[in-house]
C-alpha cells in the first residue's frame, strides 16, 4: 500500500541520489577494508534508513511493505554490504518488537533503533540447528525476576556492532521442537556476552557476522517479547514472512544493477567489428535476465501489497524469497557470461556482485526451506476450488 506516492518519491529520489553520490564511489573501499566509512553510516542514519519500518510515533518512518519495497530497491543497487547494516534494524532484529512486543517494550527500545543509535541483531541459528530451527539448544532458565541465558548463536549478522539481540531460547525443556522456544529482548553489552571473530566469508564484505556466545547471562523476566513464554517461535516466523519479502526486495534491486553493468558492458565492448549485444546470443541471455526481474518485481510488490492487506501470506513470501534470491544468481552467473574474461577478472563489479548475491539463496531460509514452506502450505490448504 503505497499512502502518498509524493513523498514516497522524494524519499526514493533521495536514496538513488545517496546510491550515486556517496555509496557507489566508496564500494571499491568497502571491498577493500571489509568496513564501511563510519561517516557513510552517519549519512545513512540522517537519512532515517534505519527506521524504515519502525512506526511514525516511535520515531521511524513507519513505511508499508510496499513503500520499503521501492527504498531497499533503490539501496541495493549498490553493493549489498550496505543494506545489510541497516537490515537487521528494518528487518528481523527489530520486526518481532514492533509486531508483537508490548506498549512498553516498544516504547523503551524502537526509538533507539529508529535512529541508528543502536543496531538490531537476530539471535536464532545454532552451530546445530540452522534450517531445522526448532532444535536450538540455547535454553533460558527462570532465576526470580530473571532468565538466565546458556548457549552459542552462529552467523550472526551485525553481532559485531549490535546493541540490542531479538534472541530466540528454549524457557521450556519439556516441550520438544519450536513449543518451548521464548524470544527475549537482550542488550548487547549485557554481562556474560562473548563474540567470535568475525567471519571470513566468500562474498559480503563490509557486512558482518560471528559467533555470540551467552554464558549466564541474566536478562530480566519482561524481556520475553510479548510478555509470553513459549511464543517465540511464531513470533520468528512473522519476522521470517516479512523476511523473506525483503530478501526478495534486495536481490531485484541487486540483479538491476547487474544486468545495467552487463547491458552497458554488451553495448561498448566490440568484437567482429560490431558491440557483442548485437549478437543474438548475447541478446538471448539479456532478454531471460529482463524477463525473470520482471516477474521476481512483480512478486515482490503482489507479496508486499498481501501483507499491508493483512492477508496470510507464508506461501507467497516463501515463493518471493525463492524465485528471487535464485533469479538473482541466474542473472548474475549470465552477466559474467557476457562479460566473459573480463567478468572474471575484480576489474569489474560482476565479479563482486557474483559472490555476494550467492548468500541471498542461504540465509533467512535457504531454498530448500523455502520449498518445503511452500509444498507443504499447499498440501495443508489443499486444491484450490474453481
Amino acid at each position: 500500500m503505497i499512502r502518498d506516492p509524493e513523498q514516497l518519491q522524494a524519499l526514493v529520489d533521495g536514496v538513488d541520489r545517496f546510491v550515486r553520490d556517496r555509496l557507489l564511489p566508496a564500494e571499491a573501499i568497502v571491498e577493500e577494508t571489509d568496513d564501511i566509512p563510519a561517516d557513510i553510516i552517519e549519512d545513512m542514519r540522517q537519512l532515517g534508513l534505519f527506521g524504515l519500518s519502525v512506526p511514525e510515533e516511535y520515531g521511524g518512518l513507519g513505511l508499508t511493505t510496499e513503500e520499503e519495497a521501492h527504498v531497499i530497491m533503490a539501496l541495493s543497487w549498490a553493493s549489498p554490504a550496505y543494506r545489510s547494516l541497516i537490515g537487521t534494524t528494518v528487518g528481523i532484529g527489530t520486526q518481532g518488537i514492533v509486531i508483537d512486543g508490548t506498549p512498553e517494550q516498544k516504547a523503551e527500545f524502537l526509538p533507539q533503533l529508529a535512529s541508528g543509535g543502536k543496531i538490531a541483531s537476530f539471535c536464532l541459528t545454532e552451530p546445530d540447528a540452522g534450517s531445522d530451527a526448532g532444535s536450538l539448544r540455547t535454553r533460558a532458565v527462570r532465576d526470580g525476576d530473571h532468565y538466565v541465558v546458556n548457549g552459542t548463536k552462529r552467523f550472526i549478522t551485525n553481532a559485531p556492532h549490535a546493541g540490542l539481540f531479538t534472541l530466540m531460547a528454549r524457557t521450556n525443556p519439556n516441550e520438544k521442537g519450536a513449543a518451548g522456544v521464548s524470544a527475549f529482548i537482550v542488550d548487547a553489552d549485557s554481562p556474560g556476552i562473548r563474540f567470535g571473530r568475525r567471519d571470513a566469508k566468500m562474498g559480503m564484505r563490509g557486512a558482518h557476522t560471528c559467533d555470540v556466545i551467552f554464558e549466564d547471562v541474566r536478562v530480566p523476566a519482561d524481556r520475553i517479547i510479548g510478555g509470553v513464554p513459549e511464543q517465540g517461535f511464531k513470533t520468528a516466523m512473522k519476522v521470517l514472512d516479512k523476511g523473506r519479502i525483503h530478501i526478495g526486495m534486495i536481490c531485484v534491486g541487486a540483479a538491476q544493477r547487474i544486468l545495467d553493468e552487463a547491458l552497458r558492458y554488451a553495448t561498448e565492448r566490440k568484437q567482429f567489428g560490431q558491440p557483442i549485444a548485437n549478437f543474438q546470443l548475447v541478446q538471448a541471455m539479456l532478454a531471460d535476465s529482463r524477463a525473470e526481474l520482471y516477474a521476481a518485481r512483480c512478486m515482490v510488490m503482489d507479496a508486499a501489497r498481501r501483507r499491508d492487506a493483512g492477508e496470510k501470506i507464508s506461501t507467497e513470501a516463501a515463493a518471493t524469497k525463492l524465485f528471487c534470491s535464485e533469479m538473482a544468481g541466474r542473472v548474475a552467473d549470465r552477466a559474467l557470461q557476457i562479460l566473459g574474461g573480463a567478468g572474471y577478472t575484480k576489474e569489474y563489479v560482476i565479479e563482486r556482485f557474483y559472490r555476494d548475491v550467492r548468500l541471498f539463496r542461504i540465509y533467512e531460509g535457504t531454498s530448500q526451506i523455502q520449498q518445503l514452506v511452500i509444498a507443504r502450505n499447499m498440501i495443508k490448504d489443499g486444491p484450490r476450488v474453481l
